[in-house]
């Protein structure tokens, strides 16, 4: 006879095994779904807006680390090089006095004074004057050139041995302002990964439809510039829209803000300082209603973003990381004031 046994239910332990994963796969679900909501186009273009301000004014910190840098480097190879030269002017100095020292041992025997000129340090002996009156003119005049060119040698150790700190610590904080850009471009880079491609490509052709608008179609009115120097340098800046903006470039590819003023300006024979801060204080400073083509603008508070003014409110600029060399309104940013070079 066939069995009629009922077939074997699920323990209860095994049901509740059961229930409890799928509940927590389900929460886990959506405490993920909670954890990562999709990001807003609006608000990742935003937070990448300010991401790329922080980064150029964490730039035109770095610009000017590595200005600092150059110099440093340019003082210290330049005490190395005296340290060198004046060693050897003290060797042969001490050669000399070491031939009048040999000639007196000849002629019988050397004067306890004289015992000096091997001293490696003539410098303690010379603060007693009562010595200097036991020595002939030539053998004092040799001491005291010896004294001098030691003190002069210690004055110029110590001095590079200061610079060379202060090169090393300028290079720390390099690469801490250099890993700060880095990091806040690839913070940026993650933002805008969050969209879809659709989105990211309707974003880059809105910037890319704004930089065309603005460099083709920019009313630039009929103010003319107050210098040929002006002229000059706008006119250079001009045959530079489109160039893309790097941080920390000066040209004459790409540029960041204070890369291109410089650069335009150094086509019209001027040398600017290298960072904004440092240009707005390259001349005479100006009000908005002051301003001609070609005189510098400065932007936000702290003075890091800076371009030039090319007539109508419009200023020609680098202006920020992901865009192009291109005119905009002055209106989009906080202006600070004009500099007249």
């Amino acid at each position: 006879m066939a069995s009629h046994r009922r077939p074997k239910q699920p323990s209860r332990t095994r049901v509740t095994v059961f229930t409890v994963t799928a509940a927590a796969a389900v929460a886990l679900t959506s405490q993920a779904a909670q954890a990562a909501p999709k990001q807003d186009k609006k608000d990742v273009k935003e937070q990448v807006d300010k991401l790329y301000d922080e980064a150029e004014q964490a730039t035109e910190k770095y610009d000017g680390a590595k200005e600092k840098q150059q110099k440093l480097e340019k003082q210290v190879g330049d005490l190395q090089d005296k340290v060198a030269r004046g060693q050897e002017d003290l060797n042969k100095l001490r050669d000399g006095l070491g031939s009048m020292a040999t000639a007196q041992y000849r002629t019988g025997g050397i004067d306890p004074s004289v015992q000096l000129l091997l001293s490696s340090d003539p410098d303690t002996y010379l603060e007693k004057a009562s010595t200097l009156s036991q020595l002939s003119g030539k053998q004092a005049q040799s001491l005291q050139k010896i004294a001098g060119k030691q003190r002069t040698l210690k004055q110029q150790r110590e001095e590079a041995s200061t610079q060379l700190q202060d090169l090393a610590d300028t290079r720390k904080a390099l690469g801490k302002k250099k890993d700060e850009i880095q990091g806040k471009l690839a913070k940026a880079r993650q933002l805008l990964n969050t969209l879809t491609a659709k989105e990211r490509a309707a974003l880059a052709a809105k910037e890319q439809e704004r930089a065309n608008r603005s460099s083709q179609r920019a009313n630039l009115g009929n103010d003319v510039p107050d210098s040929q120097r002006a002229a000059a340098a706008l006119a250079a800046a001009k045959t530079k829209i489109g160039s893309p903006y790097v941080w920390g470039a000066t040209g004459p590819s790409s540029f960041d803000c204070s890369g291109l003023t410089g650069w335009a300006y150094q086509q019209a024979g001027v040398q600017l300082p290298r960072i904004s801060q440092d240009q707005a204080n390259a001349g005479t400073h100006i009000g908005r209603g002051e301003l001609k083509p070609g005189d510098l603008v400065l932007f936000y508070g702290d003075m890091h973003h800076i371009g030039l003014y090319a007539g109508n409110g419009q200023v020609l600029h680098a202006p920020k990381p992901g865009a192009n060399v291109r005119y905009e309104s002055m209106d989009n940013m906080p202006f600070q004031f004009g500099v007249r070079i």
